[in-house]
């Protein structure tokens, strides 16, 4: 009977050194695969800042030439510059400068003067009769960008104005008569605060410690940077310097190959690893950073490595204490049968919690990134991805309490999958969600997914009821249509097309077709 029960023993062994084995290389395989596609969404979602922070940027220097076109374009502005010896005009055209100036936000200053740069009309009315270029090289260097520029607007980028001593986009337009002659310019001076504010709105969770920044290539300096003290400094980084000079190069000779945006690690100056995701503003010449410490950059990652070397260094404990069961009686042997059901357990909670979004049990973005691919569309039908924003959630949990943005979160999760019963609920951000339906490649199944769209939308501006009362939120919401080849990208497709459209309209959800949009 002991020898019977010494080759029961035996067997049992065997078939637990080939379950750690096994258990083992799947969590090598598993934790290799987690770690690439976490670094890659680490490193997108970096990207994808530095893109929004981009077209920030270009809509702040275009609402500011805006501005100053539609200043151009008053009568006042012509008739002063005219008549530039007559009082009259020349207080129409101040009180014109003052009441314009006070719907500007952000302004310094926007002004009148003749060719010769001497100021008829500005909105501090102190600063009329000035001349602010007096020397023969600076008007000359003026004069020819503006004639360049045409009718459009020169910009001479972010300086150091010197009445303020605060840092301004500054730029002119050259003002010509019936003959297109030049008469006169205007100038606007708008303070870079409205910018930075807006770059610091962007998200940026998971990247706390991250700095931001904008390189002038034409002087090799920072003319904005997250630390105050980095401005009109050149960037501590050689290979950030190297970008700049291909960038000048290329303008000098546009026949290599042009700088768009990129990646690259590098050690600071105390040693530590950094990361920074560029983006070149051709428009501006300019280059737009964000900067973090790797280890920040790949905390996700890490943290997932170091919780499966620590599930790794658990499986070995179970299989050391099971060999030592097994040595004993029957009654171990059952308490053997019962540990390894435990394992089995540990083992789908641990696939839970990998893929699980913990607070609302959606799918979480390392989820989507697995499945994302295997997506494969039968005949006749395609799939549609519903993208859902909670616009301003961090508002609401600033405003109401982390436990009123956890309901709201939990009721619009609630929404979705009440209205998408057939389709796959995914959390891919902090306030970001994301519903893959399958449907018939037909109008009719266009219709029914828009239709159910815009029932989850109604759903989802309706109160919600949370430990501090009511709480209404709103929506960006996009959907997409696409057949095969389906990847993570499309996420960043549609994050992209709802924060260049803002706040969803009822009944009016942007839809973009990528198979449409490939051919």
């Amino acid at each position: 009977m002991a020898k019977k029960n010494r080759k029961k023993g035996s067997a049992v062994n065997r078939i637990l050194v080939i379950q750690l084995i096994v258990m083992l290389l799947l969590l090598l395989a598993v934790s290799f695969f987690i770690a690439q596609r976490t670094r890659q969404s680490s490193l997108a979602h970096m990207a994808a800042i530095n893109d929004e922070r981009a077209i920030i940027i270009n809509n702040y220097v275009a609402n500011a030439e805006k501005t100053l076109v539609t200043f151009s374009h008053a009568k006042q502005v012509t008739d002063l510059l005219k008549n530039p010896n007559n009082d009259v005009y020349a207080e129409v055209a101040q009180k014109y400068t003052e009441e314009y100036s006070k719907d500007v936000p952000f302004l310094e200053g926007i002004y009148i003067s003749q060719w010769d740069t001497k100021v008829l009309a500005h909105t501090n009315p102190l600063v009329r009769g000035m001349v602010t270029r007096t020397e023969e090289g600076p008007l000359k260097e003026l004069h020819d960008g503006m004639i360049k520029a045409g009718r459009g607007v020169f910009n001479t980028g972010i300086i150091t104005s010197p009445a303020s001593g605060k840092q301004i986009l500054s730029m002119y337009k050259a003002i010509y008569d019936d003959n297109h002659h030049e008469i006169g310019l205007v100038g606007l001076g708008i303070f870079t605060d409205g910018m930075d504010y807006d770059l610091q709105r962007v998200t940026v969770a998971g990247l706390e410690n991250s700095s931001y920044g904008i390189v002038n290539v034409a002087t090799d300096r920072y003319a904005i940077h997250s630390d105050g003290y980095m401005f009109g400094r050149e960037p501590r980084i050689p290979k950030l310097l190297e970008l700049s000079a291909q960038a000048r190069a290329y303008l000098k000779s546009p026949n290599g190959n042009p700088l768009t945006k990129g990646m690259f690690e590098y050690k600071d100056e105390d040693g530590k690893k950094q990361i920074c995701s560029w983006y070149y503003l051709e428009d501006h010449n300019w280059i737009l950073t964000i900067n973090d410490e790797t280890k920040e950059v790949y905390q996700l990652s890490n943290s997932m490595l170091a919780f499966l070397f620590v599930f790794g260094l658990l499986l070995f404990g179970l299989w050391v204490v099971f060999h030592l069961i097994n040595k004993r009686q029957e009654a171990t042997n059952r308490k053997l049968s019962s540990q390894i059901v435990k394992t089995e357990k540990t083992k789908e909670s641990l696939t839970t919690a990998m893929f699980k979004d913990i607070l609302t049990d959606a799918n979480n973005r390392v989820s989507f990134s697995m499945e994302a691919p295997n997506l494969t569309s039968a005949a006749n039908t395609c799939y549609y991805f519903v993208f859902v924003n909670v616009s301003g959630f961090s508002q609401i949990n600033m405003t109401y309490g982390n436990d009123a943005g956890d309901q709201v979160l939990l009721s619009t999760v609630e929404a979705l999958r009440k209205v998408f019963q057939n389709g796959t609920v995914y959390r891919t951000g902090s306030d970001e969600f994301i519903v893959v339906v399958s449907a018939e490649d037909s109008s009719a199944g266009f219709s029914a997914v828009m239709n159910n769209v815009n029932t989850a939308h109604a759903i989802l501006l309706s109160p919600v009821e949370t430990p501090a009362g009511n709480v209404t939120a709103e929506y960006k919401l996009a959907v997409a249509k696409k057949t095969s080849s389906i990847d993570t990208s499309v996420v960043s497709i549609l994050k992209d097309l709802t924060n260049r459209n803002g706040e969803t309209v009822f009944e009016q959800v942007q839809f973009i077709d990528l198979d449409a949009k490939e051919e």
